[in-house]
This record gives C-alpha cells, sequence and structure tokens, in this order.
C-alpha cells in the first residue's frame, strides 16, 4: 500500500503547530550553515540537546550524522 501524502500532509504536516515545529528546524539548520558547520548535501543533520526546536541558541545546537540523530539520540 503507497502512502497518501496529500492526506498526510493535510492530517498532520499542515497544523499550525508542526508549521511552527518544522520552521525552528529549519531555522536552526541555516543558523549552521551561516556558521560553517554544515553544507547542502552532507548528510549531516542538526541536533537539539534539550530536543526543543524552538531553543535554537548556540550553545543547544550540534552537528551529527544522520543515523545518531534519528536513532539513538531520541527522547525516551
Amino acid at each position: 500500500m503507497a502512502r497518501d501524502y496529500a492526506k498526510e500532509y493535510a492530517d498532520y504536516h499542515s497544523k499550525p503547530k508542526q508549521k511552527k515545529r518544522r520552521a525552528g528546524r529549519n531555522k536552526a539548520r541555516s543558523i549552521m550553515a551561516k556558521a560553517g558547520r554544515v553544507k547542502k548535501g552532507d548528510g549531516k543533520d542538526v541536533h537539539h540537546k534539550d530536543h526543543n526546536t524552538a531553543n535554537n541558541g548556540k550553545s543547544n545546537l550540534r552537528v551529527v550524522s544522520r543515523k545518531l540523530n534519528r536513532g539513538k539520540l531520541r527522547k525516551k
């Protein structure tokens, strides 16, 4: 069964709360790119140490591999 991306967007990704969280993640990536820590297509993620995407302070951000950020660092 294929994913219904239109339904997924309508049910989840288009909600104001999710848009705000996504904007926070994008802003963090932008901050790290301007600092020269990440580049487009480098395979790295920007990790929020406190798991709060609204907190984009430099002391709260670090660059990690995608595997690490999307696996072991998840909040339990």
